[in-house]
């Protein structure tokens, strides 16, 4: 059995880690650490790497037939034991530089965009929309992939045409539109309602657009409970809003306009964070983390 030792590690994010297995393969791996106002948290979240594996792996396979993925397996002999549950071995792909958004609904930075302008990433939206208000259909809001510490900038779909040629901007969009629509109506029968969500998209040695990085979890994703929606506030939440919004209360003590790190996150906030990963992880796939 190979350890983590026997790859090169070829790179970390804010959450995992990338190692090479061979030439055609890569290992991911997810780490329990948590990002929030593009900073990496100094305390984990326990068992977050679990729930993202084992949620993308969900994903990955209900969606199968309608766009190709990295995914070779959850379970393979060239998976170290020491990330067990935590790695997927996948395909080496030529990664795009932009992240494929999806919303279906107005909150985060799409908001800001259209309190701004009447509009997210140059789609004009009609007038009188509020927070979390459903769009009349769900648009695609691309952004630039930033370094850590950096922060994603919504983008036009021009600029992804300008950065990826028109044919693969169409076709990521799409692709994008496509996914989230069946993943809404998934999440919704399972009384959850996907506001938003991120995709990444490689290219394989055919040229094909394949699915890649996570799909669909609590960090690159917004998941609502539907029994809970009212527009016109913020919503209750699945995913690290919880983090975010301890960290600009003022228990936190923090100033996020001062440059100083966040402080270390206190046990109830760690343990209600996990709790929500987890019950999003078993509400969305009916299974037991």
């Amino acid at each position: 059995m190979p350890t983590l030792a026997d790859y090169q590690h070829v790179a970390t994010g804010k959450v995992r880690e990338l190692y090479r297995v061979d030439d055609e393969h890569l290992l991911l791996v997810a780490s329990d650490r948590i990002s929030a106002y593009d900073h990496v948290l100094e305390t984990p979240i326990p068992d977050k790497g679990r729930v993202l594996t084992a949620m993308s792996v969900f994903w990955f396979e209900m969606l199968a037939d309608l766009v190709p993925n990295h995914l070779l397996s959850a379970q393979d002999p060239r998976i170290p034991s020491e990330v067990a549950a935590r790695a997927l071995l996948v395909r080496r792909l030529e990664m795009l530089p932009v992240e494929c958004v999806a919303r279906g609904f107005l909150s985060g930075s799409g908001l800001l965009d259209y309190r701004a302008t009447g509009s997210v990433c140059g789609v004009a939206l009609p007038d009188g929309l509020v927070e979390a208000s459903e769009l009349p259909e769900p648009i695609f809001t691309p952004a630039t992939k930033a370094e850590i510490g950096s922060h994603d900038e919504n983008v036009s779909f021009d600029a992804v045409v300008a950065e990826i040629g028109a044919k693969r901007a169409g076709e990521v969009r799409e692709r994008t539109i496509e996914i989230y629509l069946r993943a809404a109506e998934h999440a919704r029968r399972r009384g959850i309602i996907l506001a938003d969500t991120k995709f990444e998209f490689g290219v394989d040695g055919t040229g094909s657009v394949v699915l890649a990085d996570e799909v669909l979890t609590p960090d690159s994703s917004r998941y609502w409970p539907a029994d809970e929606y009212r527009p016109g506030r913020p919503q209750p939440s699945f995913d690290k809003q919880f983090v975010r919004d301890w960290l600009t209360s003022p228990a936190s003590g923090w100033d996020r306009a001062s440059g100083t790190p966040p402080p270390p996150l206190p046990p109830d906030v760690v343990d209600a964070t996990r709790a929500r990963y987890v019950e999003a992880y078993q509400r969305i796939t009916g299974r037991s983390l």
